[in-house]
């Protein structure tokens, strides 16, 4: 039985790179995205073909909606139902960084209400309810139904940046969510990890490019270079194929050893 797996804003940057590996791997696909319907069909259309150059057939079904209204969640995993009866590894991806970076003392409810909600609500009630949806399916599928839950969350989780706050919350938020329901699902055979990536090239980080450019240059992560999408599918990939089977709640560094304290 081919395994299917649920990618939260896989229209663009890690999202895409997670789900052209995953296809890659054989997995049937759905693919969330907030807006930009061209670039999740071309997504799909693209894991397609990735997977059939490695050997599969897959069917990639995209899906639009905001992470941070509970309906969308509703419909995704009515579409796994309808579609594959079926869901393996979710992957909570989608999120967004502030409109506008401001120093914490004039920090706007607005847009922390909006990054709590994105970042954090939408992957914490998602997880519920995929989790429910695994729990549900156990039988069904037998004991080699092994599914997990992957969430992607950032450096920011322990690195303060104090024109971005709220962005910070958001992602230190989502560590406790892999704590709490790795702890919650371990006993029914439902691993939950954080990927937590550092400086990664994509549109989000595109207009800080000159800044990051220099700040690696002068040493900020041991690996010098700037980390790419597919750094963090790779991660993603591993967990896909149950390689870390007696690891649950655990964080994966993709930052080029930023997280290292060093002298």
């Amino acid at each position: 039985m081919q395994q299917v797996g649920l990618i939260t804003g896989a229209s663009r940057g890690i999202g895409r790179g997670i789900a052209l590996q995953l296809a890659r791997l054989g997995f049937h696909l759905i693919l969330n995205y907030r807006s930009n319907t061209q670039a999740a069909e071309k997504t799909a259309s693209d894991c397609v073909a990735e997977a059939k150059q490695n050997g599969h057939t897959i069917r990639a079904e995209i899906f639009p909606g905001d992470v941070s209204d509970l309906a969308t969640h509703k419909g995704l995993l009515a579409l796994v139902a309808q579609e594959f009866g079926r869901i393996d590894l979710l992957v909570n991806n989608a999120g967004i960084a502030p409109r506008h970076r401001l120093d914490i003392l004039e920090a706007t409810a607005d847009s922390f209400d909006e990054l709590l909600a994105v970042n954090l609500r939408g992957p914490f009630f998602l997880t519920q309810a995929a989790a429910n949806y695994m729990l549900n399916s156990r039988e069904k599928h037998g004991p080699g139904y092994r599914p997990k839950i992957i969430t992607i969350s950032s450096v920011s989780a322990y690195t303060a940046s104090v024109n971005r706050g709220d962005y910070c919350i958001s992602k230190a938020g989502l560590s406790m969510v892999t704590a709490l329901f790795a702890s919650r699902l371990a006993a029914d055979g439902i691993n939950v990890y954080e990927i937590r990536p550092g400086i990664i090239a994509t549109d989000m980080t595109a207009g800080v490019k000159e800044k990051y450019d220099s700040l690696i240059a002068n040493g900020l992560t041991p690996i010098p270079r700037w980390g790419e999408a597919d750094d963090v599918a790779k991660a993603v990939a591993a967990i896909a194929q149950d390689l870390l089977p007696f690891s649950t709640g655990e964080v994966i560094n993709v930052d080029g050893g930023f997280h290292l304290r060093r002298l």
